[in-house]
Protein backbone atom coordinates (compact mmCIF):
# COMPACT_ATOMS: atom_id res chain seq x y z
CA UNK A 1 0.00 0.00 0.00
CA UNK A 2 0.91 3.28 -0.93
CA UNK A 3 0.15 6.37 0.41
CA UNK A 4 1.32 10.12 -0.24
CA UNK A 5 0.22 13.29 1.03
CA UNK A 6 -1.23 13.36 4.73
CA UNK A 7 -4.07 14.87 6.34
CA UNK A 8 -4.75 18.83 6.32
CA UNK A 9 -7.82 20.29 8.32
CA UNK A 10 -6.87 23.80 7.04
CA UNK A 11 -5.76 23.62 3.60
CA UNK A 12 -5.92 27.09 1.81
CA UNK A 13 -5.18 28.61 -1.71
CA UNK A 14 -5.38 32.14 -3.61
CA UNK A 15 -6.87 31.79 -7.04
CA UNK A 16 -5.11 32.65 -9.31
CA UNK A 17 -5.21 36.26 -10.45
CA UNK A 18 -7.56 36.72 -7.58
CA UNK A 19 -5.42 37.18 -4.79
CA UNK A 20 -8.12 38.24 -2.49
CA UNK A 21 -10.46 35.05 -2.90
CA UNK A 22 -9.57 32.09 -1.35
CA UNK A 23 -10.56 28.34 -1.74
CA UNK A 24 -10.26 26.12 1.80
CA UNK A 25 -10.35 22.64 2.20
CA UNK A 26 -10.41 20.06 4.58
CA UNK A 27 -9.38 16.44 4.15
CA UNK A 28 -8.58 12.99 5.15
CA UNK A 29 -7.53 9.53 4.30
CA UNK A 30 -7.08 6.18 5.61
CA UNK A 31 -6.53 2.45 4.30
CA UNK A 32 -7.19 -1.00 6.04
CA UNK A 33 -6.22 -4.48 4.38
CA UNK A 34 -9.31 -5.70 5.11
CA UNK A 35 -10.16 -8.81 7.18
CA UNK A 36 -9.34 -11.37 4.26
CA UNK A 37 -6.75 -10.19 2.58
CA UNK A 38 -3.09 -10.64 2.79
CA UNK A 39 -1.95 -7.37 1.76
CA UNK A 40 -3.58 -3.89 0.78
CA UNK A 41 -3.44 -3.39 -3.01
CA UNK A 42 -4.64 0.01 -2.50
CA UNK A 43 -2.88 3.50 -3.17
CA UNK A 44 -3.89 6.90 -2.15
CA UNK A 45 -2.56 10.15 -2.57
CA UNK A 46 -4.16 13.11 -0.81
CA UNK A 47 -1.82 16.11 -1.98
CA UNK A 48 -3.32 19.07 -3.58
CA UNK A 49 -4.62 19.35 -6.29
CA UNK A 50 -4.83 15.73 -6.41
CA UNK A 51 -7.28 13.60 -4.19
CA UNK A 52 -7.40 9.41 -5.71
CA UNK A 53 -7.27 6.04 -4.93
CA UNK A 54 -6.24 3.26 -7.10
CA UNK A 55 -7.42 -0.07 -6.39
CA UNK A 56 -4.35 -2.67 -7.87
CA UNK A 57 -5.29 -6.01 -9.35
CA UNK A 58 -2.53 -8.96 -10.03
CA UNK A 59 -1.79 -10.35 -6.97
CA UNK A 60 0.00 -9.36 -3.67
CA UNK A 61 3.10 -7.01 -4.82
CA UNK A 62 2.11 -6.51 -8.11
CA UNK A 63 -1.49 -5.33 -7.42
CA UNK A 64 0.40 -2.53 -5.32
CA UNK A 65 3.04 -1.73 -7.65
CA UNK A 66 0.02 -0.94 -10.20
CA UNK A 67 -1.92 1.08 -8.20
CA UNK A 68 1.28 2.89 -6.79
CA UNK A 69 2.50 3.73 -10.59
CA UNK A 70 -1.10 5.47 -11.33
CA UNK A 71 -0.73 7.47 -7.69
CA UNK A 72 2.90 8.28 -8.68
CA UNK A 73 1.74 9.74 -11.88
CA UNK A 74 -1.03 11.37 -10.86
CA UNK A 75 1.17 13.55 -8.09
CA UNK A 76 3.18 14.79 -10.70
CA UNK A 77 0.42 17.23 -11.31
CA UNK A 78 1.12 19.04 -8.04
CA UNK A 79 1.75 22.26 -8.31
CA UNK A 80 -0.72 23.46 -10.90
CA UNK A 81 -3.81 25.70 -10.94
CA UNK A 82 -5.70 24.31 -13.70
CA UNK A 83 -5.97 20.83 -14.35
CA UNK A 84 -8.34 19.59 -16.96
CA UNK A 85 -8.95 16.14 -18.83
CA UNK A 86 -6.55 16.12 -21.15
CA UNK A 87 -3.47 16.89 -18.37
CA UNK A 88 -5.28 13.86 -15.80
CA UNK A 89 -5.61 11.81 -19.17
CA UNK A 90 -1.96 12.05 -20.37
CA UNK A 91 -0.89 11.19 -16.62
CA UNK A 92 -3.23 8.06 -16.54
CA UNK A 93 -1.52 6.89 -20.22
CA UNK A 94 1.90 7.15 -18.70
CA UNK A 95 0.90 5.33 -15.85
CA UNK A 96 -0.55 2.33 -18.18
CA UNK A 97 2.57 2.53 -19.52
CA UNK A 98 4.66 2.01 -16.35
CA UNK A 99 2.19 -0.72 -15.38
CA UNK A 100 2.76 -2.73 -18.78
CA UNK A 101 6.48 -2.32 -17.74
CA UNK A 102 5.91 -4.07 -14.86
CA UNK A 103 4.28 -6.58 -16.15
CA UNK A 104 6.33 -7.76 -18.76
CA UNK A 105 7.35 -11.21 -17.23
CA UNK A 106 3.04 -11.67 -15.52
CA UNK A 107 1.45 -13.22 -18.26
CA UNK A 108 -2.12 -12.05 -17.83
CA UNK A 109 -0.46 -9.23 -17.25
CA UNK A 110 -0.86 -6.49 -13.89
CA UNK A 111 -3.32 -3.24 -13.70
CA UNK A 112 -5.01 -0.98 -11.23
CA UNK A 113 -8.56 0.64 -11.24
CA UNK A 114 -7.75 4.67 -10.63
CA UNK A 115 -10.86 7.22 -10.02
CA UNK A 116 -10.61 10.96 -8.06
CA UNK A 117 -10.83 14.61 -8.08
CA UNK A 118 -8.55 16.90 -9.04
CA UNK A 119 -8.28 20.85 -7.73
CA UNK A 120 -8.58 22.96 -10.72
CA UNK A 121 -8.58 26.64 -9.45
CA UNK A 122 -8.86 28.23 -12.54
CA UNK A 123 -12.79 27.13 -12.33
CA UNK A 124 -13.22 26.94 -9.43
CA UNK A 125 -14.19 23.19 -9.83
CA UNK A 126 -12.90 19.27 -9.48
CA UNK A 127 -12.47 17.99 -12.16
CA UNK A 128 -13.48 13.93 -11.38
CA UNK A 129 -11.88 11.22 -13.34
CA UNK A 130 -13.08 6.84 -13.27
CA UNK A 131 -11.52 4.25 -14.73
CA UNK A 132 -13.14 1.26 -13.25
CA UNK A 133 -15.23 0.38 -10.68
CA UNK A 134 -13.72 2.68 -7.41
CA UNK A 135 -16.49 5.59 -6.95
CA UNK A 136 -16.35 9.54 -6.31
CA UNK A 137 -19.83 10.50 -4.55
CA UNK A 138 -20.63 13.59 -3.48
CA UNK A 139 -22.65 15.41 -0.62
CA UNK A 140 -24.11 18.13 -0.53
CA UNK A 141 -27.68 19.38 1.71
CA UNK A 142 -28.29 15.77 2.98
CA UNK A 143 -28.03 14.77 -0.45
CA UNK A 144 -25.51 11.92 -1.98
CA UNK A 145 -25.37 11.40 -5.32
CA UNK A 146 -22.51 9.23 -7.58
CA UNK A 147 -20.37 11.06 -9.70
CA UNK A 148 -18.82 8.09 -10.93
CA UNK A 149 -20.16 5.22 -13.47
CA UNK A 150 -18.77 2.12 -12.77
CA UNK A 151 -16.98 0.41 -15.52
CA UNK A 152 -18.04 -3.27 -15.20
CA UNK A 153 -19.93 -6.05 -16.68
CA UNK A 154 -23.48 -5.34 -13.53
CA UNK A 155 -22.98 -2.08 -14.36
CA UNK A 156 -23.73 -2.85 -18.27
CA UNK A 157 -26.74 -4.37 -17.17
CA UNK A 158 -28.12 -1.93 -15.12
CA UNK A 159 -27.72 0.22 -18.20
CA UNK A 160 -29.49 -1.97 -20.31
CA UNK A 161 -31.94 -2.30 -17.87
CA UNK A 162 -31.44 -5.74 -17.03
CA UNK A 163 -30.47 -5.35 -13.64
CA UNK A 164 -31.49 -2.56 -11.05
CA UNK A 165 -28.72 -1.03 -8.75
CA UNK A 166 -29.74 -3.06 -5.99
CA UNK A 167 -29.65 -6.28 -7.95
CA UNK A 168 -26.45 -5.04 -9.57
CA UNK A 169 -24.66 -4.66 -5.83
CA UNK A 170 -25.36 -8.29 -4.76
CA UNK A 171 -24.83 -9.60 -8.55
CA UNK A 172 -22.13 -12.50 -8.44
CA UNK A 173 -19.91 -11.10 -11.26
CA UNK A 174 -19.97 -7.61 -9.59
CA UNK A 175 -16.34 -7.41 -9.41
CA UNK A 176 -16.03 -7.97 -13.47
CA UNK A 177 -14.60 -5.17 -14.81
CA UNK A 178 -14.31 -3.40 -17.92
CA UNK A 179 -11.85 -0.64 -17.97
CA UNK A 180 -8.72 -0.64 -15.87
CA UNK A 181 -5.33 1.09 -16.38
CA UNK A 182 -2.58 -1.63 -17.42
CA UNK A 183 -3.29 -5.33 -19.09
CA UNK A 184 -1.46 -3.50 -22.11
CA UNK A 185 -4.67 -2.12 -23.12
CA UNK A 186 -5.36 1.67 -23.77
CA UNK A 187 -6.82 3.91 -21.10
CA UNK A 188 -10.02 5.14 -21.08
CA UNK A 189 -11.17 7.44 -18.68
CA UNK A 190 -14.53 9.35 -17.83
CA UNK A 191 -14.46 12.84 -16.67
CA UNK A 192 -17.10 15.07 -15.07
CA UNK A 193 -16.81 18.51 -13.83
CA UNK A 194 -18.02 19.85 -10.27
CA UNK A 195 -18.03 23.27 -9.53
CA UNK A 196 -17.07 24.08 -5.74
CA UNK A 197 -18.97 25.16 -3.22
CA UNK A 198 -19.42 25.56 0.21
CA UNK A 199 -20.52 22.78 1.94
CA UNK A 200 -19.74 20.18 -0.59
CA UNK A 201 -18.28 16.95 0.33
CA UNK A 202 -16.68 14.51 -1.66
CA UNK A 203 -16.55 10.72 -0.91
CA UNK A 204 -13.28 8.70 -3.07
CA UNK A 205 -13.11 5.14 -2.27
CA UNK A 206 -11.88 1.62 -3.37
CA UNK A 207 -14.87 -0.82 -4.01
CA UNK A 208 -13.85 -2.34 -0.29
CA UNK A 209 -16.47 0.10 0.81
CA UNK A 210 -18.83 0.06 -1.37
CA UNK A 211 -19.30 -3.79 -1.50
CA UNK A 212 -19.87 -3.51 2.41
CA UNK A 213 -21.72 -0.60 3.42
CA UNK A 214 -25.63 0.15 1.78
CA UNK A 215 -25.68 3.25 0.22
CA UNK A 216 -28.38 4.88 3.32
CA UNK A 217 -25.44 3.71 5.53
CA UNK A 218 -23.19 6.06 3.61
CA UNK A 219 -25.41 8.70 3.54
CA UNK A 220 -25.94 8.78 7.42
CA UNK A 221 -22.38 8.71 8.41
CA UNK A 222 -21.18 11.73 5.61
CA UNK A 223 -24.23 13.49 7.38
CA UNK A 224 -22.97 13.03 10.62
CA UNK A 225 -20.90 16.44 10.98
CA UNK A 226 -18.24 14.96 12.00
CA UNK A 227 -14.93 15.91 10.82
CA UNK A 228 -12.97 14.49 7.47
CA UNK A 229 -10.79 12.45 9.62
CA UNK A 230 -13.65 11.19 12.02
CA UNK A 231 -15.98 10.14 8.56
CA UNK A 232 -13.29 8.72 6.96
CA UNK A 233 -12.38 6.27 9.99
CA UNK A 234 -16.20 5.69 10.61
CA UNK A 235 -16.81 4.35 6.80
CA UNK A 236 -13.89 2.32 7.64
CA UNK A 237 -15.05 0.56 10.54
CA UNK A 238 -18.02 -0.15 9.11
CA UNK A 239 -16.74 -2.08 6.16
CA UNK A 240 -14.53 -4.05 8.53
CA UNK A 241 -17.40 -4.96 11.05
CA UNK A 242 -19.52 -6.19 7.35
CA UNK A 243 -16.96 -8.68 7.00
CA UNK A 244 -14.25 -6.09 5.45
CA UNK A 245 -13.74 -8.91 2.15
CA UNK A 246 -11.33 -6.67 0.36
CA UNK A 247 -9.00 -3.60 0.95
CA UNK A 248 -11.04 -0.61 1.95
CA UNK A 249 -9.58 3.11 1.31
CA UNK A 250 -11.20 5.92 1.83
CA UNK A 251 -11.25 9.60 1.06
CA UNK A 252 -13.39 12.73 2.64
CA UNK A 253 -12.53 16.58 0.85
CA UNK A 254 -14.57 19.25 2.59
CA UNK A 255 -14.81 22.24 1.00
CA UNK A 256 -14.99 25.08 3.90
CA UNK A 257 -14.78 28.50 1.77
CA UNK A 258 -14.97 29.16 -2.02
CA UNK A 259 -15.53 31.87 -4.04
Amino acid sequence: MTRLGGDNSHYRVALPDRPDEYVTLSFAAVSDVGRRRRANEDSVIVRPPVFAVADGMGGHAAGDLASAAAIARLAELAGRDGVDAERIGASLAQAALDIDGLAEDIPLGVGTTVTGAVLDLTGPSFAVFNVGDSRVYSFEDGRLSQVTIDHSVVQELVDAGKLSPEEAENHPENNVITRALGFREVPQPDFWTIPLRVGLRLLICSDGLTKELGINRIREVLGAGTSPAETANSLLEGALEAGGRDNVTVVIVDVLEAP
